[in-house]
């Protein structure tokens, strides 16, 4: 497999705003910091959970740039590309390049598309970039998205499809992961739901939300060590926690960032519209949650 990524968790980060809606950077490189003190493989940003559509263009290259600096090369850094044309994509994903990520993500853009078209509009801009890429399939969320075969025919066109990120069920990812193996890595997201079913189906890692980050990494390490049976136990009792987390993309924002900044010890702040109000009773939950999970350990 050309340009393999090392198998694994890469936690997606979240945007944090100031109250009067201004982005804010330090919560993203203490996100980067608590990513560095586990297993995970590597980071992810800018993708639904980094509320990529509401962030400008400007602060996607930014975001890109402080990120990777942080990193500094001690693990890859995945880069969701968002934009409505293939030239807003290709010339995004040349900044991210320069900036120094590691791969890219290409998610469909905020029109719906035709299995066609969207085909079509992934092959122009994977035709047109130099770096390992991916494409998001996520019609749950989005709407619509491609076909097991149009994701196969992408894969046998471009050498450079490197990875399908898949939202799905792990039943519904097998038989995708078995027909891309050796070929394309196969990654799911969904908060990490079904993590370790997912290995089981052939996946070659998650991108979940941040605020699990350590303890996913641990779950994750635990089945590729031969340890399958650990790995269940420890997902077993992350589950009520995911399970709470993925009832859809608003909820996850409002209550997956609350359980991130507790976990960081950092003020939740602002939002950017649309948002969804948090509510007494689903804060108590991210507050019972926390006190299982506690805080994240600094890296430094």
């Amino acid at each position: 497999m050309q340009n393999a990524l090392p198998c694994g968790i890469y936690p997606m980060l979240y945007a944090f705003f100031e109250e009067n809606g201004k982005l804010r950077t330090d919560p993203f490189l203490q996100q980067v910091d608590a990513t560095l003190a586990t297993s995970a493989a590597g980071v992810a940003i800018l993708g639904l959970a980094t509320e990529v559509s509401k962030l400008t263009v400007q602060e996607r290259a930014d975001t890109v740039r402080s990120v990777a600096e942080r990193i500094d090369g001690r693990k890859p850094l995945l880069v969701t590309v968002y934009g409505n044309t293939p030239q807003q994509q290709i010339s995004f994903a040349e900044r991210a390049i320069d900036y120094g990520a590691s791969a890219l993500i290409l998610q469909p853009p905020a029109e719906p598309l035709s299995d066609a078209q969207l085909r079509a509009f992934f092959s122009t801009v994977m035709e047109s970039i130099s770096c390992p890429a991916g494409i998001q399939n996520a019609p749950e969320f989005l709407g619509f998205g491609l076909s097991n075969e149009s994701l196969l025919s992408l894969a046998q066109e471009h050498d450079n499809f490197a990875i399908a990120k898949l939202e799905c069920t792990a039943v519904a990812l097998e038989p995708v992961a078995t027909r891309l193996s050796g070929k394309v890595q196969v990654f799911n997201g969904r908060c990490a739901l079904e993590l370790t079913d997912n290995l089981r189906a052939g996946a070659n890692g998650i991108i979940p939300g941040f605020e699990t980050v350590d303890k996913t990494s641990d779950i994750f390490a635990a089945y590729g060590s031969t340890q399958p049976e650990t790995a269940d136990q420890l997902y077993k009792a992350l589950l009520p926690v995911l399970c709470f987390l993925m009832q859809g993309i608003p909820h996850l924002l409002t209550y997956g960032k609350m359980l991130a900044a507790l976990r960081l010890g950092i003020k939740q702040g602002g939002s950017r519209e649309p948002a969804l109000a948090a509510t007494t009773f689903g804060s108590n939950c991210v507050k019972r949650f926390f006190d299982q999970l506690g805080t994240f350990e600094s890296s430094t």
